[in-house]
């Protein structure tokens, strides 16, 4: 996830935007949800808690609450554990926060010190005081449950929950972030676009660091383009060195498809708290399903839409309309066994 470098101009107070104003890059159905939350939560007076993989950008994701919020005229307060070590008095603290935001970096890894800090800090704060969001790679309940979250720091944080998809849960924004951040490259002499078959070799990779990942390397592939478009054999270079996403294991490893898109479908029911998912889940949750399917189908078939209709079993017109409706790039190719 990525802010926009570009402000809008001014906006009256109060006013909460719809979620296609919001400066965030990415047009895939993960995200739009994001942007639905985010906008409903922007105003109100609850905590919030900004979950996801390290790199899926949790923090500027809790800057923008900030800045598209009416709290944006105040300060916006940054706790991470270097900092509650060396910050001194509560009052301090709160002092510099006025009724601005205050944002614990991820939360459940604060030593037991830190988080009872937290606690005080919370309470201390009033009614009039400013508001408070937190980050954390484990969801806070699983976090409590094994011992990394302060009970009384839970209940405290308890609000509304904002759950940021990995960069492999929404493929179809790879390009799309590529591009802007290779707009936005400080490299100077920086390549300027991209080749398709390159665009189409960083949307397979699986970008374990997520965005953050994606971001540093387009950022060296600027730097170190031959020409004004960055090549599939420069991409390919660059991502040589980096590693891939390793299989999961564990608990998951013998779960059952359906047992998958259960746990998925009901998180996704609880990020909506007491209220129901915008109308239309049932065709957002197939188009989910489908996208990786048929792009998998697609790669291990090495583009060959004949083949892959056959092995999906679907009829060879329904997978070239699927393609189109999915936005699905296809390169073909000769696959190597």
């Amino acid at each position: 996830l990525e802010v926009s470098r570009k402000r809008g101009g001014g906006r009256a107070m109060n006013v909460s935007p719809e979620p296609n104003e919001l400066p965030l890059v990415g047009r895939s159905v993960p995200m739009q949800e994001v942007y639905k939350l985010v906008a409903r939560v922007l105003n109100a007076n609850l905590p919030v808690i900004v979950t996801g993989e390290s790199g899926a950008g949790k923090s500027l994701v809790a800057r923008v609450i900030h800045d598209m919020s009416d709290r944006r005229t105040q300060p916006f307060v940054v706790l991470t554990e270097s900092a509650f070590g060396k910050s001194g008095a509560l009052a301090d603290v709160l002092a510099e926060a006025g009724q601005g935001t205050v944002l614990f970096e991820e939360i459940s890894d604060l030593p037991d010190a830190y988080q009872m800090k937290a606690v005080h800090l919370m309470d201390a704060a009033g009614r009039n005081g400013p508001r408070f969001l937190a980050t954390s790679q484990m969801e806070l309940s699983q976090a409590m449950a094994q011992g990394k979250l302060r009970n009384d720091l839970f209940y405290r944080l308890d609000g509304a929950v904002l759950s940021l998809p990995s960069l492999r849960a929404r493929v179809e924004d790879i390009g799309l972030l590529a591009e802007h951040f290779l707009s936005q490259s400080r490299a100077t002499g920086a390549a300027h676009s991209f080749a398709p078959a390159a665009l189409e070799a960083l949307r397979h990779y699986s970008w374990p660091g997520n965005v953050r990942q994606l971001a540093n390397t387009v950022e060296r592939l600027a730097l170190t383009a031959r020409s004004g478009e960055i090549s599939e054999t420069e991409v390919g270079s660059a991502l040589a060195a980096q590693p891939a996403l390793a299989p999961s294991l564990g608990s998951l490893s013998d779960e059952k498809l359906a047992e998958s898109v259960a746990r998925h479908v009901k998180r996704y029911f609880d990020l909506h708290g007491d209220a129901l998912p915008p109308p239309g889940l049932y065709a957002r949750i197939l188009r989910e399903m489908e996208l990786p399917l048929i792009e998998i189908a697609l790669d291990a078939t090495g583009g060959n839409q004949a083949k892959c209709a056959d092995l999906l079993g679907l009829n060879r017109n329904t997978l070239r309309k699927k393609i189109t409706d999915l936005d699905i790039s296809v390169t073909r190719r000769r696959k190597l066994m």
